[in-house]
């Protein structure tokens, strides 16, 4: 049933992330304390970023009509239908395909709060992305860029040109060279679902730099990596660097921000490779072993 204040969309692409994996597997298992359900996931369909058709709209909402072409969040995207909060939505850039759109919202999020909001990067600054080929990361290279920063991209080799394309001032083959042993301090340091230590990171930053640990995963069952970004809060606390971490969260103006970025040209998303809908265990599982170049999709 469509509530009041939902849009029901009828789904043509869906983005895949990290954290499908998590709440379908529960791991770490604070992710069940949460609220996504104890013993089996609260909602029994995956799926998060979405881009398709507006199929039909609550009696409150004003913004969407039937047939406007979307992109935003719903609960259980990976689905021939889907059902969205209004504002979860905006209208698709039209310079984006349905796949392209669908990678938008999470990563996006992620990206453009670690950017703006936890680094406060300024233009002129040197910022530091660790993981900047990934689905996160590739996103992040081209925000911070159209934030005027001079952004050193780290990521393996296969990713180097890649990376370079978004816009990356330099590039760092982490498999040739290590970014802490160089001379280069960097003013901010965004780590993408990267495990370095707390002190190589350091390192790398100027006295006063910032450190921002988006994700970083082991193979924890009770911290899942977390144990990292708990000791970097900590240790911030006695320092003159910010060390920090945030969970990022979904805002209607921070969409209405990626929506501008996409359409002017500024950000456009990367897409390593489509899986059809009857496909999703297959495209979970290729996540999973990592060095996606960007962002996977399904197509509905």
């Amino acid at each position: 049933m469509v509530g009041d204040e939902d849009v029901l969309v009828r789904v043509r692409a869906a983005g895949v992330d990290q954290g499908v994996w998590h709440v379908m597997a529960g791991l770490p298992y604070p992710i069940r304390i949460a609220g996504y359900g104890l013993r089996v996931p609260k909602n029994p369909v995956r799926g998060l970023d979405v881009a398709g058709i507006v199929e039909s709209v609550g009696a409150n909402v004003t913004g969407f009509q039937p047939g406007d072409e979307v992109f935003g969040t719903c609960r259980g995207s990976f689905a021939e239908y889907g059902l969205a909060r209004a504002d979860r939505l905006a209208l698709k850039p039209a310079r984006l395909s349905f796949e392209q759109a669908a990678t938008v919202a999470i990563s996006g999020y992620a990206a453009l709060q670690a950017v703006r909001d936890q680094g406060k990067v300024q233009p002129g600054q040197r910022v530091l992305i660790i993981g900047a080929g990934g689905g996160v990361g590739t996103f992040a290279v081209q925000i911070a860029k159209a934030y005027g920063a001079a952004v050193t991209g780290v990521c393996s080799t296969n990713k180097t040109e890649l990376v370079r394309s978004l816009g990356a001032d330099r590039v760092i083959d982490y498999t040739r060279e290590d970014f802490g042993e160089g001379s280069e301090r960097y003013d901010v340091i965004l780590d993408i679902a990267g495990n370095r230590s707390l002190s190589q990171l350091r390192r790398a930053l100027t006295a006063k730099g910032t450190l921002v640990i988006v994700g970083g995963e082991t193979d924890g069952r009770w911290l899942g990596g977390t144990d990292r970004q708990i000791r970097a809060m900590i240790l911030s606390l006695f320092v003159q660097q910010k060390l920090g971490t945030w969970v990022s969260t979904e805002r209607k103006e921070d969409l209405d921000e990626l929506h501008e970025l996409l359409e002017t040209g500024k950000v456009t998303p990367v897409i390593d490779r489509t899986f059809p809908l009857s496909e999703v265990p297959a495209a979970i599982t290729y996540l999973r072993k990592g060095g996606a170049a960007g962002k996977l999709v399904i197509t509905v």
